[in-house]
Parts: C-alpha cells; structure tokens; sequence
C-alpha cells in the first residue's frame, strides 16, 4: 500500500469561487511552484514544471467540486492527485490535496512534496483572499 498524506487549506471565499477559480487550469501558474506554464493540447494540458514538461487530464467539472487530476511525468509514471473543495462554513472553503509517496521515493523526498504543496496551498490562500472580486 502506498502512503498518502492529506494536506488542507482554509479559505475565506465560497467554496464555488474556489471551485471556479480552480476548476481553469490556466490560473494553476498564478499560486503553483510546481507548475510555471501551461497550455491546452486537445483534451489536456502540458505543464511546464522544475522537471520539465508533464502532461495533466483534468476531471470535467462537476457539482461535486472535484478537481482530481492525472499527471503523466513519462510512459512508466502517472500520478493520481485528488484534490477537492469543501464547504467550511457560511462562505468559507477548505481545499484538500492528497500527496501520494511514489515507488523509490525517499521519507525526506516525500516530505519535501509535502511541504510544495502546503507552500503552493498557501499562495493559493493569499490570492484568492486578496481578490477584490469577491
């Protein structure tokens, strides 16, 4: 069994307006360090990353608010990334991300993702609070 770690943010907007502003994932470089460019290439998207191009297929929207992911690094490694908004409270959201430890990662590699994704969790926060548009 693979190990997962689930990291969370709260946020001070309507979980739709997360979900919106997440739900486009030409917004991703705006709070991601992981993902500096990006581009649509017919029913997906290539992203460019510190590790180079990787290729990423978005669930369709839904009501549900899940934005889980598959990120294709190479033939052999394709990464499954749940992701989700909640309701936290009357106008508030919590967007989850579950970080999974892949095959011949070390416990210091993987916690090295960990802490990307709660960098990238809180840039995420700084800007949609910061929006005038609320």
């Amino acid at each position: 069994m693979t190990k997962c770690r689930t990291v969370s943010v709260s946020i001070k907007r309507h979980p739709d307006q997360v979900y919106e502003y997440l739900a486009d994932p030409a917004n991703f470089p705006r709070w991601s360090l992981f993902i500096r460019e990006i581009r649509k290439e017919r029913d997906q998207w290539i992203a460019q990353t510190p590790n180079g191009a990787v290729r990423i297929r978005f669930t369709p929207r839904n009501d549900f608010r899940v934005l889980d992911h598959d990120v294709t690094v190479s033939p052999a490694l394709k990464i499954h990334v749940p992701m989700r908004v909640l309701p936290n409270s009357d106008d508030g959201s919590e967007v989850t991300f579950s970080v999974f430890r892949l095959p011949g990662m070390s416990a210091r590699q993987f916690e090295d993702d960990i802490k990307m994704v709660l960098s990238d969790l809180a840039s995420l926060k700084r800007y949609l609070e910061g929006e005038s548009n609320s």
